[in-house]
């Protein structure tokens, strides 16, 4: 076999092989998805099939006068809950990270006692306030009063709603935002510190956005877990979405159709928060895309011609 000679300082373009990558089998991952799929075509005929669904009654309700006046109020009560909780939240994390040990100590007792108390009996507590204060006053500490009110006529359904709601998005808010406070690395606050920035100025330019990714994620998760909670004001005779439609199902004794319902409304109002998280995800974590998947290197090192080099180096 005689070699091609080529001249020093020159390289000859040699055809590589075809190269084809395989992938690996996977014989119990095909097994588990064929079990999802007869699993999936199961529930779907089920669907189709039961005629105890109702679905004309389903779609007859959807969009009933009464079950959307329930849905405004749950995406209202979502919304205003999620705002001031948050805000609150911020403050309580601020106080445990930077506050003195009173601050620090009045913020680690505040999450812990919140966290610790179901949703339902914090309602439930603020509904039943009256049977504690009947009245509620204004004035000196220890001194004389200027103004009372009547606690039973101040704290209505939809208040103690408010309040128990707030306050429980605002323990789990603090724990999200000082976490993804404390995942920034110190070192870059001293970097920025050295470099004459102001503390304002390197927390809203190098530590805020640091932050954000992991704040994100969970912050849409706790704002979706909020929605489903308001479902529990309808043991208050709150007329959010779940109590519109039990309100309707007393009358005409149609108890899954009308669940139904309020199901798929919390279906789609969830799924277009998790569409809106995942394009906030993806703008806070643009600075961290732009490594390659692994297959894409492989295929691109399968399409290199190799060189051969005909002059030692």
């Amino acid at each position: 076999m005689v070699l091609p000679t080529v001249s020093p300082g020159r390289t000859l373009d040699v055809p590589a092989p075809h190269v084809r990558l395989v992938g690996r089998r996977r014989p119990a991952r095909w097994v588990a998805a064929t079990v999802v799929v007869v699993l999936a075509a199961m529930f779907v005929h089920t669907l189709v099939t039961n005629e105890r669904f109702e679905w004309p009654t389903v779609a007859h309700y959807f969009t009933q006068e009464s079950v959307l006046r329930g849905l405004w109020l749950t995406l209202w009560l979502t919304a205003v809950t999620f705002a001031a909780g948050f805000v609150l939240g911020v403050g309580l994390a601020a106080m445990r990270l930077w506050g003195g040990p009173l601050l620090q100590s009045v913020s680690f007792v505040f999450v812990w006692i919140v966290r610790s108390v179901p949703p339902l009996v914090l309602i439930l507590f603020w509904f039943q306030l009256a049977s504690l204060y009947p009245q509620l006053s204004l004035g000196i500490p220890f001194g004389p009063e200027f103004t009372s009110v009547d606690t039973t006529h101040l704290i209505g359904p939809l208040t103690a709603a408010f309040i128990a709601l707030t306050i429980d998005v605002a323990a789990f808010a603090a724990e999200i935002v000082r976490g993804g406070l404390v995942s920034v690395d110190p070192g870059q606050t001293e970097a920025a510190r050295s470099l004459g920035l102001t503390p304002l100025r390197v927390f809203r330019r190098i530590v805020l956005p640091q932050a954000m990714p992991a704040i994100v994620p969970a912050s849409g998760n706790l704002l979706i877990g909020l929605l489903k909670s308001t479902s529990l004001v309808s043991v208050i005779a709150v007329t959010d979405l779940l109590y519109s439609v039990q309100l309707v199902y007393n009358q005409n004794f149609k108890v899954m159709p009308l669940l139904l319902v309020a199901t798929i409304w919390y279906i789609v109002i969830t799924s277009l928060l998790a569409v809106g998280q995942y394009f906030l995800e993806r703008y806070f974590a643009r600075g961290r895309r732009g490594a390659r998947p692994f297959v894409d290197v492989l295929r691109d090192a399968a399409r290199l011609r190799p060189r051969v080099s005909g002059a030692p180096r």
